[in-house]
């Protein structure tokens, strides 16, 4: 039973889990033919970016096959309770200067997943964190990001850099030949934008590997 997202979730903390696992959990039950798993990758499917997802209303929700009134309501509500939180005082946003801080930072909540997910750090010149966005989620090929996703939201949140994060399930932190190409151009599209890509971390349980400190960025 520790292998469902509910018992993951009691054992191992919110963390543990996937998004589309999370916004299973959100959706609670199935229709008849398909899962509350099946509807959840329906939604991040159609949805791939939870920024985007965010800005949707109840009717755009419900137009997903086995999304109904309640379901679509729960999600929007649960969207808007994190922004909320999300909305802290400046002085509350962690400070990144090391990739062990950062390691120490991100670890928790990628430890337990049992799927790559990509997130990109929003910077200010401070080395805070201003935004912390999932950009991407699931098997190998879904982590190839495209540098658009990542510089929209950095224009968006007029972040001075951005640091790259992302896990890898098996726990060998050793960067993949297409770790290393995405790496490269992002770095090469940030200087287009005058937006430093200042770190890719890859975390492996509690292991991670800096891309900077390897000398790749």
């Amino acid at each position: 039973m520790t292998d469902m997202p509910r018992e993951r979730l009691l054992h191992h903390g919110p963390a543990a889990l996937s998004t589309m696992e999370l916004m299973a959990l959100l959706i609670g039950h199935g229709t008849t033919g398909r899962s509350a798993a099946d509807i959840a990758r329906s939604v991040l499917e159609r949805f791939p970016s939870l920024t985007d997802l965010a800005a949707r209303d109840v009717s755009e929700l419900r137009s997903i096959n086995g999304m109904g009134a309640a379901k679509a309501a729960t999600i929007c509500a649960a969207l808007e309770l994190a922004h909320r939180i999300q909305a802290e005082p400046f002085k509350a946003r962690p400070v990144i200067t090391s990739p062990a801080i950062l390691a120490r930072l991100m670890a928790p909540r990628l430890r337990h997943q049992r799927t790559e997910s990509f997130h990109v750090l929003l910077m200010n010149t401070a080395n805070q964190v201003v935004r912390d966005v999932t950009v991407s989620e699931g098997s190998l090929n879904s982590v190839l990001i495209h540098p658009r996703e990542v510089f929209r939201l950095a224009i968006a949140e007029n972040a001075a850099a951005v640091i790259l994060v992302h896990n890898h399930p098996s726990g060998n932190t050793e960067p993949s030949k297409e770790d290393m190409a995405i790496t490269r151009q992002l770095v090469d599209a940030g200087r287009i934008v005058d937006i430093r890509v200042l770190d890719h971390v890859i975390i492996g349980g509690d292991e991670f590997t800096s891309l900077a400190e390897r000398n790749l960025i």
